[in-house]
Parts: structure tokens; sequence; C-alpha cells
């Protein structure tokens, strides 16, 4: 298990609890606006990891400040260890958030079956069929709409994300997304920030935040297709 990082109390994480974050190492996706830019390539990553032994003991310290644990990214789906690590915070009484950027729809199945997550936050970059070649050089749509229907249609609390910034997200793109999750719980648009991010070049040519102003109206757009929209801030 690549454990890059534990971020030790968070009250926005997890909506409505006190939780800590466990950011692990490796993704699949390439997000020039990335604000986790060393937790994509386990290659690159300097280190050092944190190891299975004392997240588990810093746990055990916490159980009466904690009352939830999100694991994050990096792409947690893409650990051959995130069952047992799954496991073993719910055995120590923990609910728990999944973050996700919905590539692995078999895994995200094969978590919410077993009853190991309680809320799942899933990224929706942009429209599913134009996440290549900005997002991903090789992009399968169906797994992000696969994603989509089977969160919808589980029994466990969910939200979708998106970063909103040009050129990746447009009013059209909002009005695509809003109508493919139409009905959705909560939808989240995220405020992009530029103070770090995985390839700030990208930037410096193409793209841009939203002002306040232009995230209301982009909510207004999503208000029509989902139950409850607000906006945030990435980190």
């Amino acid at each position: 298990m690549l454990i890059g990082g534990l971020q030790k109390a968070s009250l926005i994480d997890y909506p409505g609890k006190v939780s800590c974050v466990i950011f692990l190492v490796g993704c699949n996706f390439k997000c020039p606006y990335c604000h986790n830019p060393e937790l994509v390539n386990r290659h690159l990553y300097k280190g050092p990891y944190l190891s299975g032994k004392a997240l588990c003991e810093f746990l055990s310290k916490r159980r009466s400040l904690l009352n939830g644990v999100v694991i994050s990214g990096g792409e947690p789906t893409l650990q051959n260890d995130l069952f047992p690590l799954c496991e073993k915070i719910k055995g120590m009484g923990f609910p728990l958030k999944l973050d996700t950027n919905g590539s692995r729809p078999e895994i995200i199945r094969r978590l919410i079956d077993a009853g190991l997550i309680d809320y799942v936050a899933m990224d929706i970059k942009t429209d599913p069929f134009r996440y290549s070649p900005v997002v991903t050089k090789r992009s399968n749509p169906e797994c992000i709409l696969s994603s989509i229907q089977l969160i919808m249609g589980s029994d466990v609390p969910y939200e979708f994300r998106t970063t909103c910034v040009r050129p990746i997200v447009t009013e059209e793109t909002v009005e695509t997304i809003t109508k493919t999750i139409r009905g959705a719980r909560r939808y989240v648009l995220q405020r992009f920030s530029n103070r770090k991010m995985l390839d700030p070049g990208y930037f410096r040519k193409l793209g841009s935040g939203y002002e306040d102003h232009e995230l209301l109206h982009l909510k207004s757009i999503a208000d029509a297709w989902v139950q409850e929209c607000s906006s945030a801030d990435t980190f």
C-alpha cells in the first residue's frame, strides 16, 4: 500500500464528520490542474511512505477525536491493497469515504457490495466523451458512465464534483455533465486554484478559473438537473 500522506484532521472532506484523509500515491489521469501533483506518479514520488502499522496506530489513538476516514489520492482504486485497508479501517469502527475518478467501476462496485464504503465522492472532469487528450491519453467514457450509474443506483450517500477551469469546463460542459447525472443528490462545482498544480504551463497558455459571478451562473445551469448544487474550493 503506497500511502503518501495523511491529513490528521479535516472538517470539510467528509460531510458532517471530523475526518482524517489518507492520500494514496499513483493516478491513471494527468489532470493539468491537479492540486496533489506529488501523488500522481508513483515512480516520481520522493516519499517517505507511511506504513500501514503507523496508520493503524494513529487511528487507534484518534478514536475519540475522529468520526470518519477519507481515502483519497492519487486514485485509490489502482491500489492492490485497497480492500484490506478498507476492511481494517471499517473494523476499527470508522465510517469510510472514498474519493475516486470513476475510471474503475468494477472496483467501486466491489467496495459497495462488500459494505466497505459509506460515502463516495466521484470527480467528473469534463464531458465523459472529452477526457482525451487533456485528462488522459486513453479515454474510456463507458467506465466513467458506468461508475456514475452504479453510484447513483446504490444506497451509499454520494456526491459528484467538477473543478471549474477553462477550457476543460464550459457552460456546455456543465450542462452535459448535469444532464448525465440528472437527479443526482449532490453536485459540487470546485473552484480552480493556481497555488499548486501538475502542469502550470498549461494554464499560462490556455486555462483560467472562473470568477464568483461566473460560478454562480454555472450553478444556475446545474440547478435545473440535480437535487443540490454547491461550490467549494479545491483545497
